[in-house]
C-alpha cells in the first residue's frame, strides 16, 4: 500500500510539473518591444505599425507588440541592453558598430535599407561647388553617423580630411535650419529635410553615390535571439513580405506614409526611388559595414576593433 501511495504521489508531481512547464512555456513571451522611427523615410516601420502587421503575425501566439519612439542610436542601444526593447528596427550601421565595439551584445538580423543617394551634402553658397571648396568652411552634421561618413569619404576623394573643415555636430533638422540662416556653410542632410532644403534653394555638393552605401540595419539583443530564435526568424520574414508589399502596392503604401509623415505622395514617390528596402544581407553589405568600421577607427570614433562577421546572423 505504501508503494502504491508513493507511485501515486510521484504521478501527481509529474502531472503538476508537466502542466506547469507547458503553462510556463506558453507564457514565456508575452510581448515584443520594437523601436519605431518614421524618418528619414522608414517605410517598412510605418507599414508594420500602421497595418498591424507584427501584431497579426504574432496574434496566435498571444504576444502583444509594442512600438516605442526611440530614434537616436545611443538611446536605442541603451534600451536594448536594458531589456526595454527587443528589436531595433532601423538602426544606423555606424551606431551599430560603435555600440558593438563598446560591448553591446546584439545581432544584426537583416538590412533595413540602403540609400547612397539618400544622404547628401548641400550648400547655399555660390563659392562652394565641390567638396574641395569646403576647406576651412563650417559644415554641420550628426557626428558618428552615415552622414559623417559621407563627409569624410567626400573629402578623402579630394585628398582632404575632416580636419580641413570646421565640422559642427548637429542634428539633421538643426543643420537644415542653420544652413537656411547662414550659420553654417554646408549641411549634411537626409530624408524630408534634404528634400525641403533643395526645394528652398540649397545646392547639391554631393550625395553618397559612389562614396557610401548608406546601410541601415535591424538588430535584436543576443539574449532575445537565444530565447526566441523562431520569433526573430518570423520577424525577418515579415520584413521580406513588407518589402514586397511596398513594391507591389505603392499607392496604398504612399497613402499610409503620407498620413504618418505629412509628406505629399509625389515627394514619397520621389524619395522612395532612392531607397532599397530588400532585407537580405549581401556580401556587399558586409563589405560596407567593414568599410564603415575603418572610417570610425580612422576618425577616432571607435576604439576597439570588432569582427563584423560575428555580429551578423548567419
Amino acid at each position: 500500500m505504501n508503494i502504491k501511495k508513493i507511485f501515486l504521489s510521484l504521478s501527481l508531481i509529474l502531472t503538476v510539473f508537466t502542466f506547469t512547464g507547458c503553462k510556463s512555456k506558453q507564457e514565456e513571451l508575452k510581448e515584443i518591444n520594437i523601436s519605431y522611427a518614421k524618418g528619414p523615410l522608414n517605410i517598412p516601420s510605418i507599414l508594420i505599425k500602421n497595418l498591424n502587421l507584427a501584431q497579426e503575425e504574432f496574434k496566435d501566439d498571444k504576444v502583444k507588440v509594442n512600438f516605442h519612439d526611440v530614434t537616436s542610436g545611443p538611446q536605442q542601444v541603451q534600451a536594448l541592453m536594458a531589456g526595454d526593447l527587443d528589436i531595433l528596427h532601423a538602426f544606423g550601421g555606424t551606431s551599430a558598430i560603435i555600440s558593438a565595439s563598446n560591448g553591446a551584445d546584439f545581432i544584426i538580423t537583416n538590412i533595413y535599407s540602403r540609400s547612397p543617394k539618400g544622404f547628401i551634402l548641400v550648400t547655399k553658397s555660390d563659392k562652394i561647388n565641390s567638396p574641395k571648396d569646403l576647406k576651412g568652411k563650417k559644415v554641420g552634421g550628426p557626428k558618428g553617423t552615415v552622414l559623417h561618413q559621407l563627409l569624410a569619404a567626400a573629402l578623402e576623394k579630394e585628398d582632404m580630411n575632416i580636419n580641413d573643415v570646421e565640422f559642427i555636430n548637429m542634428k539633421v533638422n538643426d543643420c537644415a535650419a542653420a544652413l537656411e540662416k547662414g550659420v553654417i556653410d554646408a549641411a549634411l542632410l537626409t530624408g524630408p529635410a534634404a528634400e525641403n532644403s533643395l526645394k528652398h534653394g540649397a545646392k547639391l555638393i554631393t550625395s553618397g553615390e559612389g562614396l557610401i552605401q548608406g546601410v541601415i540595419v535591424t538588430a535584436v539583443s543576443s539574449d532575445f535571439y537565444k530565447k526566441h530564435p523562431d520569433m526573430v526568424k518570423r520577424f525577418i520574414n515579415l520584413n521580406k513580405r513588407t518589402a514586397d508589399f511596398i513594391e507591389n502596392n505603392f499607392d496604398k503604401t504612399s497613402e499610409i506614409v503620407s498620413a504618418e509623415t505629412g509628406l505629399s505622395k509625389d515627394d514619397i514617390k520621389k524619395l522612395k526611388e532612392i531607397y532599397d528596402f530588400s532585407p537580405e544581407i549581401t556580401e556587399k553589405d558586409i563589405a560596407e559595414l567593414k568599410n564603415t568600421q575603418e572610417f570610425l577607427l580612422k576618425n577616432g570614433l571607435q576604439e576597439n576593433r570588432i569582427d563584423i562577421d560575428k555580429i551578423i546572423l548567419k
